[in-house]
């Protein structure tokens, strides 16, 4: 018995010695397959999803009438992201009601064949429903789900296999690679028109965000502030050719830094970086979509996390711009006005979804942002104050610093709060609405000389961590961590009205209609139709592998539909291993 306890510690040694070495010489592949697998051994005792419904008993509705706001598209497409450029994922369609939302039913399914980071931002756009994976586009009919076209890229892939999705304009579909570069499409025919490169993959730099797209522009970042030395920026190109309009360096540009386009004006400078000898300032990458005000043609930059993301000490003061928002101007990439939301961010807690920009029934100019940290922001755009800042889920020993040779606990962990979709707001009740990750992790931290001896481009997140798959922390399982909510929270006061807590996390987009309804799923696979107004559970069924992506509603032959996207297979997430496919629902029965 003992020789074989020491045949068995002997293994697990040289594993985890073989599986660090493979992942610091090959950092873009290690963690994949190997999480993805690890995460299907955890999920064989997957429960069934449920939901707790809790009302604020002390809580008043706004009994204002909503401030008139010109609609920016009508209810029959999805035209963006967000649907509108200032990502309020409010649907003023009213078939699919509270009254018979209980008659949902699945109507048809798109099975992409893929098992892949199924995050996509579908969009409906002139009778054709656009969805992405990691190498394809693809364009199907968005009541029978039948595939029009789709175009398969071919590069090499990346640890995190995901694309977040396209834009629409003027009859042709954008979209980014892993691979670094923005790629244009013929809207009807899925044919390449232009492709233009913003990233360098040799360093951990890719394009994943959902690029939006306004005025002949076409706007979108780069990802990758966890490599070191990347530093994150923003891009304007022009819609027809590609060229790159403006560039913005959202952390500190140095003399010597690639320069692609135009530098937008910005006042930032290396004041509020207090870095060291062999800690290069790293960070601050965009890796979601953006936000658009058309009315002052400013746009909303969500900024990434500071690196290395555990270790402050290397990189003392409030790093600007990394965990902000940065507002500038969407013609010339000149700085307009930045929102500190992280501060001094050492929990990795990424500004990780766009704000969205409302006109509550106060009358308020609102900025709503959702980040990692567990917390839901509002801002006065009058006044550019903090108005409120609410918990949306448990917050726990965040003042604690990390220290080498010792694990330390926090809540939410590295990929806890709000993620890549955004919060929604109903004008018909003043609730801003937001799906939250409710998950403890623990870090330990590395030591100075390994943070000075990682080589440039190579993952860098601050972790003393032998096994890669916990390179940005150790999930705590052991707890009641592990679970998610929904928050329906005043847009005026940040009070919340109802929540609703799950046994899985929320990180689908949320989509609330003028029907009453919000529609929203889970990484369970559940998806679920509740009244908006108080959070009762009116529908819910599990449709598929784990919701990560887009939740959209659109008329479709005069028809409402709503569609999903399911099957988000990760390697960071212990979900089930399904393939990526597109769920349409209605209350008939598919033609």
């Amino acid at each position: 018995m003992k020789r074989l306890l020491v045949w068995i510690v002997i293994l697990a040694v040289v594993g985890t010695v073989v599986g660090g070495g493979l992942f610091y010489v090959f950092p873009n592949r290690m963690s994949d397959y190997g999480g993805i697998v690890i995460n299907y051994l955890r999920t064989l005792t997957a429960p069934k999803g449920t939901l707790v419904i809790e009302a604020n008993p002390g809580f008043k509705y706004s009994t204002a009438t909503a401030a008139p706001v010109a609609q920016q598209t009508d209810g029959v497409d999805w035209p963006s992201y967000n649907r509108t450029l200032t990502s309020d994922r409010y649907s003023p369609l009213t078939t699919i009601s509270t009254e018979n939302v209980s008659n949902l039913k699945v109507l048809c399914t798109y099975d992409t064949g893929e098992i892949t980071s199924f995050e996509t931002g579908l969009i409906m756009i002139n009778g054709s429903l656009i969805g992405t994976t990691e190498f394809d586009i693809f364009a199907l009919d968005p009541a029978t789900c039948a595939e029009k076209w789709r175009t398969h890229e071919d590069y090499p892939p990346s640890i995190l296999p995901v694309n977040r999705g396209a834009a629409y304009l003027d009859g042709m579909l954008f979209r980014g690679t892993q691979d670094g570069r923005v790629l244009a499409y013929d809207f009807d025919t899925g044919k390449r028109v232009w492709e233009t490169t913003i990233a360098d993959p040799s360093i951990g730099e890719s394009v994943p965000a959902a690029p939006i797209a306004w005025e002949g522009m076409v706007y979108v970042g780069q990802a990758g502030g966890d490599y070191k030395g990347v530093k994150g920026r923003m891009y304007g190109l022009d819609a027809k050719t590609g060229k790159i309009v403006w560039e913005f360096y959202l952390v500190p540009y140095a003399e010597g830094d690639v320069v692609r386009g135009p530098l937008g004006k910005s006042p930032l400078d290396a004041s509020t970086w207090g870095d060291t000898p062999g800690i290069p300032i790293s960070g601050g990458a965009t890796w979601t979509s953006t936000t658009l005000d058309p009315a002052t043609g400013s746009i909303y930059v969500p900024g990434g996390n500071p690196a290395p993301d555990f270790a402050i000490g290397q990189r003392e003061g409030d790093n600007l711009y990394s965990g902000s928002v940065v507002v500038l101007d969407a013609k010339t990439g000149d700085y307009r006005n930045n929102f500190e939301i992280a501060g001094e961010d050492w929990h990795d807690w990424d500004v990780s979804n766009p704000p969205i920009l409302i006109t509550t029934h106060a009358g308020k100019k609102l900025m709503a942002v959702a980040p990692k940290d567990g917390h839901v922001y509002g801002f006065d755009l009058a006044t550019d104050k903090l108005l409120y800042r609410v918990p949306a889920t448990q917050i726990e020993n965040v003042e604690a610093p990390f220290v080498v040779g010792k694990s330390v606990r926090f809540c939410p962990g590295s990929v806890g709060g709000a993620e890549w979709n955004s919060p929604a707001y109903s004008p018909k009740t003043n609730l801003i609405m937001v799906g939250e990750v409710d998950w403890c992790f623990a870090v330990t931290l590395a030591d100075t000389k390994e943070l000075e001896t990682t080589p440039i481009g190579h993952p860098w997140m601050g972790t003393a961590a032998l096994n890669p798959l916990n390179a940005f922390g150790v999930p705590q399982e052991s707890d009641t961590s592990w679970h998610g909510w929904v928050y329906a929270i005043d847009a005026d006061s940040g009070e919340w009205a109802w929540r609703a807590k799950l046994n899985y996390p929320v990180v689908s987009g949320m989509t609330p209609t003028a029907g009453g309804v919000v529609f929203f799923g889970d990484v369970g696979g559940n998806f679920y139709a509740l009244n908006a107004t108080t959070g009762e559970k009116l529908w819910g069924e599990k449709i598929g592998g784990a919701i990560g992506g887009g939740v959209i509603t659109y008329t479709a032959g005069g028809v409402q539909k709503v569609a999903v996207a399911t099957g988000f297979t990760s390697p960071v997430w212990p979900v089930v291993i399904d393939t990526a496919k597109v769920v349409i629902l209605g209350l008939e029965a598919a033609n």
